[in-house]
């Protein structure tokens, strides 16, 4: 299952009422950590953990303090130091040894479930937005809030929260991005892997194939999006439904070129091709277009160069590229060693 906040909050949703339950959120950290401010949690009275805010090794602790505020109804704050021999973080082995804070609060009706409601309907509308939580100097009253804001859209859907100050109260601010739309153009037997991979990621998926045969439901179970009408209908969808990426994949160079054509000028922050540089051409020549009529930079061949053969493997290669591009990453090794 993801942790992607959409996820989360999908599961939430329903059940929001048939059990107590607590937003747990990093607020800041210090040196190392596995989660940055804002990554966020949902503990419930019935033992259910949504989401993670480390590698797992504080989850089990961070439940226990959960069940504290169940039973106060007041926010709480904690705080994980990997570098300080009497606190648990060390004990435990992390070894990333940075510190980590975590605000526990109640999510109840009485406090119009910190407006969790309005952040699950915006991700599912795919809008963004802001959300503010309030940190207490001491364990006390629970505030959260949501305003919905196409200005932090950004070229990012990776952002992370930061502390402000209004007045002699201290928020956390999180920008609310919905997560990654990709469309796969083709859904042929190397699509699955494409499409069950970005699931994973918790990314939403869109697959376009006009072939009667192929992008069948029963193989593309996880898509949000199986579509069938002309090429050019997808100008208007990846407007409509704001899909950030596309793939072209259908092994067919009318199709692909049809598509390319339809995708041209859209607003996708990334745009790739499967096959050789020469198919890449012939599809471009085919759709009568050059690179320079391309409103973004168009990724031909499609993915890293990490010596992928199978479909999963070229599906990673793909997919890590396309990440890196809409989380403004890389594609250097951390280690330095490639």
């Amino acid at each position: 299952m993801s942790n992607q906040l959409s996820t989360l909050l999908a599961q939430w949703y329903p059940q929001r009422s048939q059990a107590e339950w607590v937003l747990g959120t990093v607020y800041q950290t210090e040196g190392s950590s596995y989660r940055k401010a804002g990554a966020m949690m949902l503990f419930s009275s019935l033992g259910q953990q949504l989401g993670m805010l480390s590698g797992g090794c504080l989850e089990s602790d961070i439940q226990l303090h959960a069940r504290k505020v169940m039973q106060t109804g007041s926010a709480m704050t904690l705080r994980y130091d990997g570098n300080d021999e009497d606190d648990l973080s060390f004990q435990l082995g992390i070894g990333c040894g940075g510190v980590v804070y975590v605000l526990l609060q109640p999510v109840t009706a009485g406090n119009d479930y910190l407006g969790l409601e309005q952040v699950h309907q915006a991700l599912s509308a795919r809008q963004h937005g802001v959300y503010y939580q309030r940190i207490p100097e001491a364990n006390g009253r629970v505030e959260g809030r949501f305003l919905l804001s196409e200005a932090v859209s950004g070229n990012s859907f990776h952002i992370k929260g930061q502390l402000i100050r209004d007045g002699d109260e201290q928020w956390l601010e999180t920008p609310i991005v919905p997560e990654p739309h990709l469309l796969i153009v083709g859904g042929g037997l190397d699509a699955r892997s494409v499409s069950a991979m970005a699931h994973t990621l918790g990314w939403r998926v869109s697959i376009w194939d006009p072939r009667p045969a192929n992008a069948r439901a029963e193989f593309f179970m996880s898509a949000s999006d199986i579509l069938r009408a002309p090429a050019d209908t997808l100008t208007y969808f990846v407007s409509a439904r704001r899909v950030d990426a596309a793939v072209l994949m259908a092994h067919n160079i009318s199709l692909d070129g049809a598509a390319l054509r339809a995708l041209h000028q859209t607003p996708l922050r990334y745009l790739a091709m499967l096959g050789p540089s020469h198919r890449r051409d012939q599809v471009l020549e085919w759709a009568g277009l050059s690179i320079d009529d391309i409103n973004m930079r168009l990724a031909g061949p499609a993915g890293l160069a990490i010596g992928a053969a199978l479909p999963e493997s070229i599906a990673l290669a793909i997919l890590a590229e396309c990440h890196a591009v809409l989380a403004g990453g890389s594609t250097r090794s951390l280690s330095g060693v490639l």
